[in-house]
């Protein structure tokens, strides 16, 4: 009789998770605005360990993602049955209530061999409930069988070997919830930052085959107004070296900076305006003085200037792991060496007026 239960038990369990499946991510719990305690609890992936997708969760990418310690990381989108996302030429996209952006953070043991021995440290949610955006971060267990709800943040010791043999270790920062609302502001509002045409308009590889996202979405029924992908706008990426370097350098800053430094962002004040689409040369920092000097300044006269990067304000804040002077604030430990040096590479490049 004991053996009988225990496989009752087990065939429960397997036709539960088939019964999830089917239902795709619980809507319900995603429009609570208490959130759940455990991942699980949303239903948003068949398996949580390969980061498998359930039905109606579609997989993306980004040009140009944003740096965090080089984290690999696993993006998702849901929309409710019946809803679309409204297309936008310039900005994110208007996602319908009961939306979810889903992105795992994670690292391989070593990056020489990225597809091995990942570790999945963190799944943030942005979800658009009756109320507006929120955010939520989810720290996996060391099973990676879920991950479990931290509102105060977290830091956790990490360590992997690069992409050039080096041992790295760093504490992983988890966002607390108010840092979450200290770079997805806009217009004084919470919003995410990534989606947006420029940044999707780029083949993926589905279990289909590749596709352009912007098609993909649109044959999905998930978005809605988006013309032809080569009609919609389009960043390079960020390690095609056959692209500008002028181009590379505005979309990093674009992904990495501009969602606080914009006239819509936290950083208005600063004057200093990194958008891709950015046409004023001292709005996006070209012999421009910085509104206030002190430390963050380095005792430097100019934000960029020109052929000139050991003497730009941007990256000697960009070069430092000093909280006081480091950009962006939040998001980092380390100090991103490749994109440093293509903003070097750029700023060597600017002509004199």
């Amino acid at each position: 009789m004991r053996l009988l239960a225990v496989i009752w038990a087990f065939l429960s369990f397997l036709l539960a998770g088939i019964a999830s499946a089917d239902a795709g991510p619980n809507l319900e719990a995603l429009l609570n605005p208490r959130p759940a305690k455990r991942l699980s609890e949303y239903q948003l992936f068949a398996n949580p360990a390969a980061q498998a997708p359930n039905k109606g969760l579609h997989p993306y990418d980004l040009q140009q993602p944003l740096f965090t310690d080089y984290a690999q990381k696993y993006r998702f989108i849901f929309i409710p049955p019946g809803s679309k996302a409204a297309y936008s030429q310039d900005e994110v996209f208007d996602f319908p209530v009961g939306s979810v952006l889903v992105k795992t953070f994670a690292y391989p043991a070593d990056f020489r061999q990225p597809n091995k021995a990942i570790r999945l440290v963190e799944t943030r949610l942005l979800i658009h409930q009756r109320a507006g955006w929120t955010a939520f971060a989810y720290v996996w267990n060391e099973a990676q069988t879920d991950a479990v709800l931290k509102l105060a943040g977290k830091r956790l010791p990490l360590s992997w070997t690069d992409k050039k043999g080096v041992r790295r270790n760093i504490n992983y920062v988890v966002p607390n919830k108010n840092q979450c609302k200290g770079c997805h502001t806009l217009n004084r509002k919470f919003s995410p930052i990534g989606p947006k045409a420029r940044n999707l308009n780029k083949d993926f590889t589905y279990p289909s085959g590749a596709e352009n996202q912007l098609s993909y979405w649109t044959k999905q029924g998930l978005l809605t107004g988006a013309p032809a992908p080569r009609k919609a706008p389009s960043i390079p990426a960020f390690g095609d070296a056959s692209a500008p370097t002028a181009l590379r350098a505005r979309a990093y800053l674009d992904i990495n900076c501009a969602h606080c430094h914009r006239r819509e962002g936290p950083a208005s004040t600063s004057g200093l305006f990194l958008t891709y689409g950015e046409t004023q040369k001292a709005a996006w920092g070209y012999k421009k003085r910085p509104v206030a000097a002190g430390r963050g300044s380095g005792g430097l006269t100019y934000d960029i200037d020109p052929k000139h990067p050991d003497r730009s304000i941007l990256i000697f804040r960009l070069q430092s792991n000093d909280p006081g002077i480091m950009m962006p604030e939040i998001g980092r430990t380390l100090v991103h060496t490749e994109g440093v040096q293509l903003l070097r590479n750029w700023i060597k490049s600017l002509e004199i007026d």
